[in-house]
């Protein structure tokens, strides 16, 4: 029988280098095919797209606490037209369906802060009835919301010498008391409270 004569140094070294070679070049193949088989796209629930929501809440939390600390807040949830029975300069429906009131600073906020930065959103007045039930009234509605959509909110304290805001959004002769067509009811037994309600914005990017 005739022996294999060893392969010399060199040789072997040479098939070495082959085999890492073709050992480097099937991995760089297999994650290329990985990387094709799951491509990210923008919608994905990725790292980043939670950061923009988190980032989105927030832009919209602080919208809500800067609006309360100025007053503008109370001032939209007063924004109503008693006569008509309705918030000033809404058409067919009750609420806002284009954009927020440009004459209250609440309407303005939004507008700088969520509108322009091409994001969608829809506000809320959330309330007390005497029951105890809470029920929610639309202020703003552009829509159906989108599955990433973000939702912040903040209570607001209404006392029973609350006015109705104008048109301007300046305060009427009219206060809560003295009106049946508000929106929300008297609720609370707490002397001088009128109701404790709670605006929400649920927000989404477009």
């Amino acid at each position: 029988m005739t022996r294999q004569r060893p392969l010399p140094e060199s040789d072997r070294g040479q098939a070495h280098t082959l085999e890492a070679a073709v050992a480097a070049l099937l991995l760089l193949t297999s994650i290329g095919i990985a990387l094709q088989m799951t491509a990210v796209t923008p919608l994905s629930a990725s790292t980043s797209s939670q950061h923009l929501e988190n980032q989105l809440e927030k832009t919209s939390k602080g919208v809500l606490a800067s609006s309360a600390e100025t007053g503008s807040l109370k001032d939209a949830v007063l924004y109503w037209n008693d006569t008509a029975g309705t918030f000033h300069n809404t058409s067919n429906n009750y609420y806002y369906t284009e954009s927020a009131p440009q004459k209250i600073k609440f309407g303005k906020t939004l507008n700088r802060t969520l509108d322009e930065r091409n994001v969608a959103y829809n506000v809320y007045v959330v309330f007390q009835n005497p029951s105890g039930e809470q029920q929610r009234r639309r202020m703003i509605y552009r829509g159906e919301p989108s599955e990433h959509a973000v939702t912040a909110s903040h209570s607001v304290t209404i006392v029973e010498s609350d006015r109705l805001r104008d048109e301007d959004g300046n305060p009427t002769g009219t206060n809560v008391t003295s009106t049946s067509s508000i929106y929300f009811p008297d609720s609370t037994t707490s002397a001088g409270v009128y109701n404790h309600v709670r605006v929400e914005v649920v927000a989404w990017r477009i």
